[in-house]
């Protein structure tokens, strides 16, 4: 298989993939490959429902079976680490022993920079200052024959797609590329993002690819697309390669598979958050970008939150969610340019976090949780509601995904937002 070629597989039916169809691809993706030594860098428990853990299991027996030895680096991006009870959920009787946690700040090693003048075509002028493109040292250890990267091609609010060179550079990257690329997100507008490929921040990293890692650490990525209706994983799709073909096959059919568009605006959606998976705002937020594209102006979101405990993943980002708060893109624009905002402006991605976590004032977002306190979440610039109360009246487990009718009201009911996109079809301009 050369770089410019994608193997796969395409259900063909709604049920999806079976596992031993999964397993012939990526068994035909390593052929004639012997590694003494493999990394496999799969996404974190936050995209459990990737199906990355089945293909970061299959590997992890595959090679160590023909006694190589495995490590898996989960790219946690600014995510905490994985916990042994997730781990074991998601990747199977893989030893917890195996895991190697990303460290953002200090982990990595600079492979070059996109200059100001690629930055400023790639942005149309709207951002020009340099990025570093950096990852973890590990990736470019001589140590490892191979690097493997499974994961999951989704709608995302920062880069169109998600995955392929995302999952390396935010994945496994530095603070350098985190901050820059969610910045260059949020100045770009992520409704001009959001479901498509050749993004500015696509085109960051297809620039980073092309210059630092093609023809001198090629990483065999493995991408599906994925639906979970009821819970279950359900692969539609799973593609693998070293090039961009892979990801170009897979951005297809999620654009089939996972973006929803409904025929009006929203005027009420009701978003349930997994405690399991959403733990925080920083996370959570997932309900706000998926759904901000179907929103009526106007409307309310209401998101079910019972697990979400804090705003950040770390304590600086949670300080500083608090200090700022979600108040939409030309305010912490504004804020981010005064000279009172070094913090902020030392920490991009938080400024890019609170503009994609705002409505912009066209709709309320109403928080319904049970450990932060309804003065630290009307804080931030939320709306708050007692969980147990709002769980009572939109019950999740009664409750069926799309349109349901409560009291005499219409509401638009999503069980998981990490798994789609929706778009109001009346204001899509393609």
């Amino acid at each position: 298989m050369t770089a410019d070629e994608s193997i796969g597989a395409v259900a063909k039916d709604g049920r999806g993939l079976t596992d031993d169809e999964i397993r012939n691809v990526l068994a035909k993706a390593v052929v004639g490959r012997n590694p003494h030594r493999v990394l496999v860098i799969p996404p974190d428990f936050t995209r459990f429902h990737s199906n990355a853990g089945f293909i970061t299991n299959f590997y992890y027996h595959y090679f160590a079976d023909r006694g190589a030895e495995v490590d898996i680096l989960p790219a946690l991006g600014t995510h905490v680490p994985v916990d042994e009870t997730q781990w074991t959920r998601m990747f199977g009787d893989i030893p917890y022993s195996r895991m190697i946690v990303h460290h953002w700040r200090t982990d990595v090693v600079e492979l070059g920079v996109v200059p100001s003048e690629a930055v400023r075509e790639i942005t149309d002028g709207l951002w020009s200052d340099p990025v570093p493109v950096e990852v973890n040292r590990l990736v470019m250890d001589p140590k490892y024959d191979l690097v493997i990267s499974p994961g999951q091609v989704v709608p995302h609010e920062v880069i169109g797609m998600a995955n392929h060179a995302k999952n390396i550079f935010v994945g496994v990257g530095g603070s350098g590329m985190i901050n820059a690329s969610h910045m260059i997100g949020a100045v770009c507008g992520m409704e001009k993002a959001m479901g498509r490929d050749h993004t500015p921040v696509r085109r960051l990293f297809d620039y980073g690819m092309e210059h630092f890692l093609y023809g001198k650490r090629p990483v065999l990525f493995c991408l599906t697309v994925t639906t979970a209706p009821g819970g279950r994983i359900c692969t539609h799709g799973i593609f693998a390669g070293e090039g961009r073909k892979c990801l170009e096959d897979a951005v297809k059919l999620a654009q089939e598979r996972n973006i929803d568009y409904v025929e009006h605006g929203i005027g009420k959606c009701v978003v349930y958050l997994d405690p399991s998976e959403f733990t925080s705002t920083w996370l959570g937020n997932k309900a706000v970008y998926r759904t901000r594209m179907a929103m009526a102006d106007g409307g309310e979101l209401i998101v079910l939150a019972p697990g979400v405990r804090h705003f950040g993943e770390d304590e600086t980002n949670d300080a500083l969610i608090r200090k700022y708060g979600y108040k939409g893109r030309l305010q912490t624009l504004e804020v981010f340019r005064s000279p009172e905002a070094a913090d902020l402006r030392a920490n991009m991605g938080v400024a890019a976090h609170l503009i994609h976590g705002s409505s912009d004032g066209r709709f309320s977002i109403t928080y319904c949780v049970k450990e932060i306190t309804r003065e630290e979440i009307e804080g931030v610039g939320f709306k708050s509601a007692d969980y147990d109360e709002m769980a009572r009246k939109y019950d999740p487990a009664r409750l069926r995904y799309g349109y349901n009718t409560v009291d005499g009201e219409e509401i638009y009911f999503i069980p998981n937002p990490a798994l789609g996109l929706w778009i109001n079809r009346e204001r899509f301009n393609g």
